[in-house]
């Protein structure tokens, strides 16, 4: 209790809590039953009163998610906006839509720190101690990239993640400008089609190494052609000389022009055959764009290589700059004049500050603290760089950027504290409202950060508790963090589990729990955001059973079988139809095939090696 107001006059009665019991959950039911619980050990004739209780400066009855009420806050939603374009990337080849999740969707999401340079001593350090074989800069890295982000992609979405994602240290990259090694840049003009310098300038590697201000993306130049509909068409061609056979992400990069088309067709070619990628290029110019990440093989400039081709369903224009591929090593310096060092360290596990200069991100964005604070620049930029990108987009409309209609951003951690017994820590979660009056730049409350932060938590609750029987929810802390605090759109922190606790960390380095609470939050994601939005929503199946093969060698066919996955936490979770990825030999997997039932027959070469895959 903080304290209250007794109006004998107006028979009210006002109850005023201390900020910790906002820290819960408020569902209809145990607010019910806390309102029971006041008015049955309070005197007559007060307790016949019209009481209301307050908690983090809301009547409690107020704090209950919008998706447990029949009554919506709808300075809570986003009501009529929305974004209706096109998609930033989207993947032409993938042989089904999710229909009914994420698709079209926007989203930043990130995992906690990474290696920074610590100023005042010097030299590159891990932001978090080292406790129960990792450091969180490393552990939230196993939850996110190998399964939180591939399951919102899945369902649709398009991820943005401001540090690196790929552990490939090799990096090679082709420009108009620079290329590495035996690497290629060609142009195929057409009638219509002539490519031409861009207004605006582009990327240039023209450094090894990177000191604080310098901007690759300010050094060179970039290309455009003017687009075509009918079939002679003008290409672009960035051919790497790859130094070793592997998986290489592939990030692209071009500048927004006034006549910049939204459909911009991208072509890969990798050990697995061709993927079709349209990127909007209305959106998103001057940094570099994440397609996807596939096997390519070294010596090969004949079957690996990207083209864009000015082939458009509107009339206006295509740029084309670099492209990427592999995440590579760190490559700014840090230090004094005198003597400055890079980290030494592949770039996927630095900090997101060094990834967001690579970037081409304004040096306001990656350094606000002007080169002299990296640790306090790093948890900043997170959010920056999310500002920066959803700058101009329907969901930040009030400032200049990059027009990406980001409309959530998600920070994972692992730092839930401590238990003083063997039990769990648990899952806490963080969220910002006392900031900007309470209200995002569309003039939506704060308190969507709370919803996020609750309907997240709650399927994390649920799930494990279901699967492991013991885990706790803890808090929902309304702090003033940056991560929260900065992001123009719904955000929070989820201190996913501790770990500076054994007994998290023994589930935590278990594949099967970092999938299952990986699961939870994108379940927890999907069902906020299509609550946001009025749609309704189908989870993604679970990962299929009892996959077999076998050959008849008469007929020289095989066929594959399996068995769907039964999900009881999910009843939407329902399998409507199959993708069989195959690969023959040494080449990697091909796009997919989409089937409606649980087999797929088809007739074999011989001596040839099959690998498959299975999805549902």
């Amino acid at each position: 209790l903080d304290r209250y107001e007794l109006n004998h006059s107006k028979k009210a009665l006002h109850v005023y809590a201390n900020a910790n019991f906002g820290y819960q959950p408020f569902t209809p039911e145990n607010t019910e039953a806390i309102y029971r619980l006041l008015k049955q050990s309070l005197p007559g004739p007060v307790n016949y009163y019209d009481i209301t209780i307050y908690a983090d400066g809301k009547p409690i009855e107020e704090l209950i998610p919008n998706i447990l009420q029949k009554k919506q806050d709808k300075s809570r939603l986003w009501q009529r906006i929305d974004y209706k374009g096109a998609p930033w990337i989207q993947n032409m080849s993938r042989p089904y839509l999710a229909s009914k999740g994420l698709e079209g969707r926007h989203i930043a999401l990130w995992q906690s720190h990474g290696k920074y340079y610590k100023n005042n001593k010097g030299s590159w350090e891990w932001q978090r101690p080292r406790l129960f074989c990792t450091t969180e800069d490393l552990f939230t890295q196993s939850f996110v990239v190998p399964y939180i982000i591939p399951m919102l992609e899945n369902a649709g979405a398009v991820v943005y993640t401001p540090r690196e994602r790929d552990r490939q240290r090799n990096e090679v990259i082709v420009d108009n400008n620079t290329v590495t090694g035996k690497s290629i840049y060609l142009e195929e003009k057409s009638r219509k089609g002539k490519w031409k310098t861009s207004p605006l300038p582009g990327f240039a590697r023209k450094r090894s190494v990177y000191t604080d201000g310098q901007n690759p993306f300010r050094d060179g130049t970039a290309r455009f052609a003017a687009t075509e509909k009918k079939p002679e068409k003008a290409f672009a061609q960035w051919i790497p000389d790859i130094p070793e056979t592997g998986k290489y992400a592939v990030y692209v990069s071009y500048q927004t022009l006034p006549g910049s088309v939204s459909d911009a067709k991208y072509l890969v070619f990798h050990k697995g055959g061709v993927t079709e990628f349209k990127v909007n290029q209305q959106m998103g110019g001057g940094t570099w764009v994440y397609l996807g990440t596939f096997d390519f093989d070294k010596d090969q400039p004949h079957s690996n290589y990207v083209s864009l081709s000015n082939l458009s369903n509107y009339r206006g224009t295509v740029t084309a700059d670099a492209v990427r591929f592999g995440g590579g090593m760190g490559n700014i310096a840090r230090g004094d004049s005198l003597q400055e060092v890079v980290s030494g360290f592949p770039r996927y596990l630095e900090g997101a500050r060094y990834n967001a200069q690579w970037s081409g991100m304004p040096y306001s964005v990656y350094s606000g603290k002007n080169g002299t604070n990296d640790y306090s620049d790093d948890i900043n930029v997170r959010s920056y760089m999310t500002n920066y990108l959803a700058g101009g987009s329907s969901y930040f409309p009030a400032d200049s950027g990059l027009h990406v209609p980001i409309e959530m951003a998600i920070a994972l951690h692992s730092d839930a504290g401590i238990a003083p017994d063997s039990t769990f820590v648990g899952t806490l979660g963080i969220y910002t409202t006392d900031f900007n009056e309470g209200t995002f730049a569309t003039g939506m409350s704060r308190l969507a950060s709370r919803e996020l932060c609750d309907v997240v938590m709650t399927q994390v609750d649920e799930d494990l508790n279901r699967l492991y029987g013991q885990w706790k929810r803890r808090q929902m802390f309304d702090r003033n963090y940056s991560e929260t605090r900065e992001p123009q759109v719904p955000a929070m922190i989820l201190e996913m589990l501790s770990h500076q606790n054994f007994r998290d960390m023994a589930l935590g380095h278990d594949p099967a729990f970092k999938f299952n609470l990986a699961r939870a939050i994108y379940k927890g994601v999907l069902k906020y955001t299509s609550y946001q939005h009025e749609e309704d929503y189908v989870v993604q199946p679970l990962p299929v059973t009892c996959f077999q093969t076998r050959l008849n060698p008469d007929e020289k066919e095989i066929t594959l079988t399996w068995i769907p996955g039964q999900d009881t936490l999910e009843p939407s979770a329902t399998p409507k139809g199959y993708v069989v990825y195959t690969k023959q030999g040494e080449n990697g997997y091909d796009n997919g095939i989409f089937v409606h039932e649980p087999r797929f027959s088809f007739r074999a070469e011989e001596n040839v090696i099959y690998s498959f895959k299975v999805t549902a």
